[in-house]
């Protein structure tokens, strides 16, 4: 295996232990050589691919959900399968589940969500709703930025003062279940730079490539651009049927 890359003998080893639910990070999850060939494919992907919203543009593999279904059931293109899929199999939950997608309907991620973020872009406190597996696996490339971590009052009002914050750096994991996914709600802050960064202030610290990099407290951002792997639950029949014909590209 590449020599950058620090893949953990299970998940456990990685849990973000200041959180109160399962969380995992795993700061080596690609190499270099790998981020570079991904974001390659990013930016070249046809046109019709991205979705341009006020701030910032996506692209969803294989397709839009449709009333919480996926309607193309073609397997993910093989730059969106390898690495990342195989190694998220790879790695064990434990010892009675092999690994993360174990107990979803189909074994593993079948829908990946291409977010970009540039400087001074977020995205509004959120939770991703019914359709998925509660799991969430993210790969993040280009730069670093906190996702924060929401949770509502008892009024039902949400709380705009974050209670955690996750740094996310370059070619690093990040996956959550659990309760962090039904109960919370995920966002980023639309702003050029991460400020008072610390072991105190950012829940996985501890789990860091490099720490010391954000010892004066500061991140500067440049463009981040994520990959969200889940499992859609409900797949359009005509879709499952369609999908084997199809090859990946």
């Amino acid at each position: 295996m590449d020599s950058q890359i620090n893949l953990p003998s299970s998940l456990e080893v990685s849990r973000i232990n200041a959180l109160p639910s399962a969380a995992y990070y795993i700061p080596d999850f690609i190499s270099d050589e790998e981020e570079q060939a991904i974001l390659n494919k990013v930016e070249t992907a046809p046109k019709a691919r991205w979705r341009q919203l006020t701030h910032r543009r996506l692209q969803t593999w294989p397709s839009d959900l449709v009333q919480d279904t996926l309607l193309d059931a073609r397997p993910l293109p093989d730059w969106l399968e390898a690495p990342v899929v195989s190694r998220l199999l790879s790695i064990p939950l434990s010892d009675t589940e092999p690994n993360i997608f174990t107990g979803s309907p189909h074994g593993r991620p079948n829908h990946v969500l291409i977010n970009e973020y540039p400087p001074n872009t977020g995205i509004m406190p959120h939770k991703d709703g019914a359709a998925y597996y509660p799991v969430v696996c993210t790969v993040s490339l280009g730069s670093s930025l906190c996702l924060n971590l929401y949770k509502s009052k008892q009024d039902g009002a949400l709380d705009p003062e974050p209670v955690w914050r996750i740094l996310q750096e370059p070619r690093s994991l990040l996956i959550t279940t659990a309760d962090l996914y039904s109960e919370y709600l995920h966002g980023i802050e639309p702003i050029s730079a991460d400020i008072d960064l610390s072991e105190q202030t950012v829940a996985n610290w501890s789990l860091l490539r490099s720490p010391s990099s954000y010892t004066d407290g500061l991140n500067q951002r440049q463009t981040r651009t994520s990959l969200t792997y889940r499992d859609v639950l409900k797949v359009s029949k005509l879709g499952a049927k369609l999908g084997p014909m199809f090859k990946r590209r």
